[in-house]
């Protein structure tokens, strides 16, 4: 029985390369370009529309807002390149900040513990995520549609739908800033860019990254040839939840409270981020630096339109309008490669 390779090889050849074609194989793929040039002509827009847009101060600002978002996209990400996708993200979100908030405060555990703790918690919504999906076969979108409603209940009965405040210090460092020339940099900015180099490089460089790949393009192959895809699967979940966990953190730093009622359209805009990343829903295809230009266009978007004094539900229907376009691209460009 003949399979399909997970991945691709080159057949031998007996010459090199024509120049051309050595010199085109160089290029990145339109893919990946296509989303860094829709910022950049987001930016030129809204430059021409405020003299406030390309303002250091204004441009940092985009940044801490969406670094939240940005970290989340990271674990909707690599769950939308194995063809799922995760719904609850928001919420487990919202609950392993509270969980954080009221250990530090309430129970008196340090910081790190509390903190720990949180991660530890959206790290387990990522397992049961992952087991309901590899081991029943449910679909991802039911299960997440599950563990979102299971996780808003569980946060506001934790919290008794309280905000909680007084937050040590080590919980808020991240939100904090330092500057570079006149910029005011946060910290939790520069941790969420680690985070997209250090994931840019596993996916694109260790086996285990590119496993995440195959299962996505094409799951049967990838297990006849010995991967075991439901362990990629589960440790996407598990990996994915520590992601939010994380973005918990970032959560409560920059707002300096534990929120119960944080994560309510976290999830909707993550997976914006990364549809707009140029991340295939159909799974195999994608760049994880792509969802952290989706995350800044999301905020280039809501910032412009603020600024030029656009209402909030405008704003919302442009990002409507923008998803769709960039996954009927995405739709066409595989019917294309057929």
């Amino acid at each position: 029985m003949t399979v399909a390779a997970v991945t691709t090889t080159r057949p031998a050849s007996s010459g090199a390369a024509p120049p051309g074609r050595a010199w085109r194989e160089k290029l990145p793929p339109i893919g990946t370009l296509g989303p860094f040039f829709a910022l950049l002509l987001a930016c030129l827009f809204f430059a021409t529309q405020s003299d406030r847009f390309l303002s250091s101060e204004n441009l940092s600002l985009v940044l801490q807002q969406v670094m939240v978002v940005g970290v989340i996209a990271i674990g909707q990400t690599l769950i939308i390149l194995t063809a799922g996708i995760d719904l609850s993200c928001g919420m487990v979100m919202a609950l392993g900040g509270i969980v954080m908030a009221k250990l530090a405060v309430e129970a008196g555990l340090p910081g790190p513990v509390a903190i720990a703790a949180g991660i530890g918690v959206t790290a387990a919504f990522g397992l049961v995520n992952g087991l309901l999906v590899t081991r029943i076969k449910l679909p991802p979108f039911i299960v997440t549609l599950g563990t979102l409603n299971i996780a808003f209940a569980i946060t506001q009965l934790y919290s008794n739908a309280q905000t909680v405040t007084d937050l040590p210090a080590g919980m808020t460092w991240l939100g904090t800033t330092f500057r570079i020339g006149g910029t005011s940099v946060a910290f939790g900015v520069v941790l969420m860019l680690l985070m997209y180099l250090a994931v840019w490089f596993w996916l694109r460089e260790t086996a285990a990254g590119r496993h995440v790949y195959a299962v996505g393009n094409n799951p049967e192959a990838t297990r006849l040839t010995g991967i075991a895809t439901d362990r990629v699967l589960l440790g996407v979940y598990v990996l994915a939840g520590v992601f939010y966990g994380v973005a918990s953190l970032l959560s409560v730093a920059r707002t300096g409270v534990g929120d119960p009622n944080a994560g309510q359209t976290e999830n909707l805009d993550a997976i914006t981020a990364v549809v707009l990343g140029g991340t295939s829903l159909f799974g195999g295809r994608g760049v994880i630096l792509g969802s952290l230009i989706g995350a800044v266009i999301v905020g280039v978007l809501r910032n412009g339109l603020t600024l030029m004094g656009t209402p909030s539900v405008y704003q919302v229907l442009i990002t409507g309008v923008l998803v769709i376009l960039a996954v009927t691209i995405d739709q066409l460009s595989r019917r294309g490669g057929r």
